[in-house]
């Protein structure tokens, strides 16, 4: 597409989830076989390669090396979230941004199935007894029939619901805007009493929604009071979200059964954290996303919209 000296596609260095950026710009190669990939392996090489590049991907950008790049007219996220980006400056210069909403569907919707399993099924108190090399019996419960709240129905929320299809359970949605309805049973908004009275029949609650001025700290100190003595909250969404504060005191006084928790407030979780302590708390490190088909969906939307560009056409998550 592009003579020696100008790469169509510039994959800035930063990775993600500890996989090689080879293996993304390999994923964009396949699908733009006649396109000059290329990867910048150091800051002088993302100055050098982004002055001519149209098109620029990656985690991150500041305004700096953005200020290098004279022909650039898409940036494609490779993060769902663009709130670290500097949305203004793309704006002020014309050049359309867009996110890698939706690669995290599958992944992240098995892993929160994953969870839901976990604790109905108490496999977590059958790894302490194996551990302690104890065969002693111990009860479970069983999924079905149990009620699911998933908070967001993007991407993930979707994927968690149509998981969750032929385990008997009934699911309620909570989004922003319920009128538009949802895959759930049932669709709520953030009103508190409409809020509150889902929780009230929650057996698992699943958070799956973007950090906002709405769902910042949505679930606190009132929040787990409502929640059943035998729910169990898992987040898969932003640390915040939970009252960290209000969380340990929930599980220590036994206002829930327990958590599940791929992100935390704050994040990393200091070695000394209490959250670390508990039996009914599984943490994970912010990795529910981390498979190897990340950067192949990921691929797959830079791919299409470098044909809708050419073509005039609106981008696929163009949020900018």
């Amino acid at each position: 597409m592009s003579d020696a000296d100008t790469p169509d596609v510039l994959v800035l260095r930063k990775p993600t989830h500890g996989m090689a950026l080879s293996d993304y710009a390999a994923a964009l190669r396949e699908r733009l076989p006649e396109a000059d990939v290329r990867v910048a392996r150091t800051p002088a090489e993302e100055r050098e390669f982004i002055e001519r590049a149209p098109v620029v991907t990656g985690m991150e950008i500041d305004e700096e090396l953005l200020a290098h790049a004279a022909e650039i007219e898409l940036f494609a996220c490779a993060y769902a979230g663009t709130g670290h980006l500097p949305l203004d400056a793309f704006e002020d210069r014309g050049v359309a941004v867009t996110n890698a909403s939706g690669v995290h569907g599958p992944n992240i919707g098995e892993h929160v199935v994953g969870n839901l399993l976990v604790f109905a099924r108490r496999l977590h108190e059958g790894w302490r007894r194996q551990r302690n090399r104890e065969w002693r019996h111990f009860q479970a419960y069983e999924l079905q029939d149990s009620t699911v709240t998933v908070v967001g129905l993007g991407a993930i929320g979707r994927a968690v619901v149509e998981r969750l299809e032929g385990f008997g359970v009934d699911t309620i949605g909570v989004r922003y805007t319920p009128s538009k309805g949802g895959p759930t049973d049932e669709v709520v908004g953030f009103d508190p009493d409409e809020f509150h009275d889902a929780l009230a029949r929650t057996d698992y609650l699943v958070l799956a929604c973007p950090l906002t001025e709405t769902t910042r700290g949505l679930v606190g100190a009132p929040e787990f009071t409502t929640l059943p003595p035998e729910s169990v909250v898992v987040n898969v969404a932003r640390g915040p979200v939970v009252d960290t504060d209000a969380l340990v005191d929930a599980l220590r006084s036994e206002y829930v059964r327990g958590a599940a928790l791929d992100v935390t407030d704050p994040e990393p979780l200091p070695e000394d954290h209490p959250l670390w302590n508990f039996e009914n708390c599984l943490i994970t490190p912010h990795c529910s996303g981390h498979t190897p088909e990340y950067y192949a969906r990921q691929a797959d939307i830079v791919a299409t919209n470098l044909d809708r560009l050419a073509a005039g056409e609106p981008l696929e998550n163009r949020v900018v």
